[in-house]
């Protein structure tokens, strides 16, 4: 019987597996292996992309002689790859139907097994600093009575709790953006949000412009949606703008997603002119703005951008989608986010949704309700904790590893540091040995192979906290790295 059960697993699976393209796989498998690799590591190549989230479950593996051409090397080292593989657990077969990727029972992913840093070790791999203590206390004294009062109703609110929309939309207005509740919807975080866009107004093939580096969440929502991703450089000087518009006219994208406030992982801060020539390039592509705002208010040394739509004319603010979140603000395990668009988009957005989380929690929502009158309060004893952070960080930096290099940003939670040499996944694998978590900055990549020269490193620890992790990483460089095997002991998530 239980043979039988495997059967038809293996069929169910089979026929509705998507196929990956052997230039795909093979630009992927190069970015970790090197060019022309042998069947070990090239099979050590896919379980490892696979673990790491960035093969998908299910999907059917190039064919042997397709893969073999992608990568310049013979059929017998694809199908020796691919004997292992299934011996492993990482792939199944049938004769017919092809390959595709799986686990082994008892295996998780990557990005799930190893979300939490062991106890000792710090973890650099997350952006976001931790709650507001006395605020979170006063919002949960708060929640306690309006929770009684909700606990007579059924608590599912797809578009969210009216009274959150109607908070947020109010925080909008104040920013210069006039907004109204119904423009509102109210999400399990801000990468709940760019999930549900990307879904909505994507398909597969269509082609979704983004930044490179930018953040990763992002990145794999896009990837995952089947779109084809057309990346556009960012440095920690911002945008190149006439790349930025000639790219929008030559490919005409179906969607861009773009972080222009204190962009994750640079920092940088996109002018008022960039942002009016976008708009301008945009409209004529007819393509959807997604504008990810979570870092827009979190200006250290530099005056908060109003949200992007508020430069928007007549007739360009309907292609603009925002998306926001208290997890920079306030805390990330406050899963409270938003969309900001049309009211006839937030509908069909909430629809959809409907097939994913039903509705986002009911405690969380009335949480948030509660803090969000008071953000400026938590704003102004919170930013100038953060610049104490960014340059203690920095100064660690200088003093223990004066060789590399970073800008300080005018905004956001972390530097986006040059390590002079490619060697960020080599010292991100080597480093939880040393006690610390961090995220090489190829994980920010659009391109494979890409950034591996970087590293992104989050101020959200106090400085003490800091320097000892910055003191770990130069015991991680001084006591030699491994050759880079792709092996990553370290968090796959990111925030």
């Amino acid at each position: 019987m239980a043979d039988m059960r495997v059967v038809r697993s293996v069929d169910t699976v089979s026929s509705t597996a998507r196929t990956l393209g052997s230039r795909q796989l093979a630009a992927q498998v190069t970015a970790i292996t090197g060019p022309r690799p042998g069947y070990r590591p090239l099979a050590q190549g896919v379980r490892t992309l696979l673990l790491d989230g960035r093969i998908p479950l299910h999907t059917r593996l190039p064919a042997e002689r397709e893969l073999a051409t992608a990568l310049a090397v013979s059929r017998a080292t694809i199908t020796a790859a691919y004997d292992l593989l299934r011996e492993g657990g990482y792939a199944l077969s049938r004769r017919g139907a092809g390959t595709w990727t799986a686990l082994p029972e008892g295996e998780a992913p990557a990005n799930v097994a190893r979300y939490q840093a062991a106890d000792g070790v710090i973890d650099l791999a997350m952006a976001s600093p931790g709650a507001p203590a006395a605020e979170l206390a006063a919002a949960f004294e708060l929640a306690g009575s309006e929770l009684a009062c909700h606990a007579a109703t059924n608590g599912y609110h797809p578009l969210g709790l009216p009274e959150l929309r109607a908070a947020v939309a109010e925080r909008y207005t104040r920013r210069g953006l006039p907004t109204l509740p119904e423009q509102i919807l109210i999400t399990t975080g801000a990468q709940s949000a760019v999930s549900l866009v990307v879904n909505l107004l994507g398909r597969p093939g269509d082609r979704a412009l983004v930044e490179s580096p930018s953040y990763p969440n992002a990145l794999d929502a896009v990837r995952h949606a089947g779109l084809r991703i057309t990346p556009v450089p960012v440095t920690e000087d911002g945008w190149d703008i006439e790349l930025l518009e000639c790219t929008l006219r030559q490919t005409a994208p179906r969607l861009a997603y773009l972080i222009p406030d204190f962009q994750n992982p640079t920092g940088a801060l996109m002018s008022t002119e960039q942002r009016t020539r976008l708009l301008r390039a945009a409209r004529a592509t007819g393509t959807w703005l997604l504008i990810d705002e979570t870092m827009a208010e979190m200006a250290l040394t530099a005056p908060a951008p109003a949200p992007f739509a508020a430069l928007a004319h007549q007739g360009e603010s309907e292609q603009i989608i925002t998306v926001g979140s208290l997890s920079k603000t306030h805390w990330g395990g406050l899963r409270t986010g938003w969309v900001r668009a049309g009211s006839r988009l937030i509908n069909e957005l909430a629809a959809l949704r409907i097939h994913v989380d039903l509705a986002p929690s009911l405690v969380d929502q009335v949480l948030a309700k509660n803090l969000l009158p008071g953000m400026d309060d938590v704003l102004r004893e919170r930013l100038p904790q953060m610049r104490e952070r960014r340059d203690a960080l920095a100064a660690s930096l200088a003093r223990q590893l004066p060789e590399w290099r970073w800008q300080l940003p005018a905004g956001g939670l972390c530097l986006w540091v040059d390590l002079g040499r490619p060697v960020a996944g080599a010292l991100a694998q080597a480093a939880p040995a040393h006690g610390v978590n961090i995220q090489p900055g190829s994980r920010f990549a659009a391109d494979p192979g890409t950034h591996e020269h970087r590293l992104r490193i989050p101020f959200v620890h106090d400085p003490e906290t800091t320097d000892e992790a910055v003191r770990r990483l130069a015991a991680t460089l001084d006591a030699g790295l491994p050759a880079f095997t792709g092996e990553q002991n370290r968090p796959h998530w990111v925030a």
